[in-house]
């Protein structure tokens, strides 16, 4: 992914959003081509020249300081999430080319310990590009059942939560609002991809996906990013029916890139005794006599 070119696409898709009432300026009723704030409007309110910010836009200018883009970002009134992407999207024009065959990612040891000392709430690592790198027999049982619970010990072979959320219809069906879902993954990818812009890996993902999914491809367009902390989604599982877990996402002190996503319920709500029933549907005696 070129850094320029997804600097301006974001800064473009931005600006259109805004109309000069919401920033303050009195619109005069001359038609405008194209919807959104002219450049030179935007550049007004930054504080730089018209040039200048179209040179940025274009692709055509590097180096821009923390305070120009400090004050575009407030122009473009972004939130905090969309002003450290930009941040990220402009220190990535400067940044080398990455290695060609990025190394396996790993989880150590005490988060591996982590995972089964939450017992029976569901859990798994994602890596960088969403890739599961380990999940306990619960996260397995909500998330994922119809694949191998094995599937994230072979790097070759892991399971990539933006593949499952887009192409597999399983995980499609799991979630009662899967728009929203869908939202999250892409906006949270976005931001992956504006810290990383060199990454082959993930680049290839990004590809896949929009050849494959037009879904994707019309979400990825918007350009929207928002970190996928913690939010609340109805699910429809196959084995327990319908329940309502709060998805939290925590990173381990040592990768920024790592997530931990845990997945909780309400105390004594019928959610909980959902997971409950699952819990024991999937324990390692079931069945056995």
């Amino acid at each position: 992914m070129s850094g320029q070119r997804e600097l301006g696409n974001f800064l473009q898709t931005r600006r259109a959003q805004l109309r000069p009432e919401d920033v303050g300026l009195r619109d005069h009723g001359d038609r405008r081509r194209v919807p959104g704030l002219r450049r030179e409007e935007l550049a007004l309110l930054a504080g730089v020249s018209a040039s200048y910010y179209t040179r940025l836009e274009q692709g055509q200018s590097l180096g821009a300081s923390p305070e120009v883009l400090d004050a575009i970002g407030r122009a473009l009134h972004l939130d905090v999430a969309e002003q450290r992407h930009l941040h990220d999207l402009a220190g990535g024009v400067k940044r080398r080319t990455a290695a060609a065959h990025p190394p396996a990612e790993h989880v150590d040891a005490a988060t591996i310990n982590l995972l089964e000392a939450v017992g029976d709430v569901p859990a798994l690592v994602s890596g960088r590009r969403g890739d599961v790198l380990a999940w306990n027999r619960m996260g397995h049982a909500l998330f994922a059942s119809h694949i191998a619970p094995t599937a994230p010990s072979d790097p070759r072979d892991r399971p990539n939560l933006a593949r499952l959320i887009f192409l597999d219809p399983h995980t499609r069906a799991l979630y009662a609002d899967w728009r929203t879902k869908a939202r999250a993954v892409v906006e949270n990818l976005r931001m992956t991809a504006g810290r990383h812009p060199d990454d082959p890996l993930l680049t290839s993902l990004v590809g896949e996906l929009t050849m494959r999914s037009p879904e994707f491809a019309a979400l990825w367009a918007d350009h929207g990013v928002r970190p996928c902390d913690s939010a609340a989604h109805e699910m429809r599982h196959p084995l327990v029916g319908a329940l309502t877990v709060t998805q939290q996402s925590l990173r381990p002190p040592q990768d920024e890139d790592h997530h931990i996503v845990l997945a909780v319920t309400e105390p004594a709500s019928p959610s909980r005794a959902a997971l409950d029933l699952l819990a024991q549907a999937v324990a390692p005696s079931a069945g056995r006599g």
